[in-house]
């Protein structure tokens, strides 16, 4: 919000409601030699089906941020990349009606393989100008403008 009073008024409402669990999760923005972000779409059966997401996923216990997001990129899209290979970028943070996302986003240009659909879900190569054209989950669509302009 670039609206001061917009922004203290929106603040008023929300910091009064009750704390949710706070689910820790990873996600990366895997950018291609020619300047594309990864997007995967969530397959039929998991919650928000059909939404377009950076790849990632729940971090396990025991494992640090960049531990849960390689094991992560290996599961879902079988390739391997390592800590020295993420940097971070942004996070975001996102009141679902039963939990608190807390999301690390990095930015990773370097890994081996070719990413393909482990999990049945759908991947698309985008171009950064046109990631607004994919329907998003509402804790990743704040990271669309920060990613573009990283690009």
């Amino acid at each position: 919000m670039t609206d001061p009073e917009a922004c203290w008024e929106a603040g008023a409402r929300t910091s009064d409601a009750p704390a949710k669990p706070l689910l820790l999760v990873v996600a990366a923005a895997l950018v291609d030699v020619d300047g594309r972000v990864l997007l995967c779409r969530r397959p039929p059966g998991k919650a928000m089906a059909g939404l377009w997401e950076f790849p990632g996923g729940k971090l396990q216990d025991g494992e640090t941020p960049e531990q849960a997001l390689i094991r992560e990129l290996r599961e879902e899209l079988g390739i391997e990349t390592r800590d020295s290979c993420l940097a971070p970028l942004a996070f975001a943070s996102h009141g679902y009606e039963d939990v608190q996302l807390l999301m690390p986003v990095f930015a990773c240009r370097v890994w081996q393989g070719t990413p393909s659909p482990q999990e049945g879900q759908e991947l698309a190569w985008v171009r950064p100008a046109r990631l607004r054209d994919y329907p998003m989950p509402p804790a990743d669509e704040p990271l669309v403008a920060l990613i573009r302009d990283y690009l």
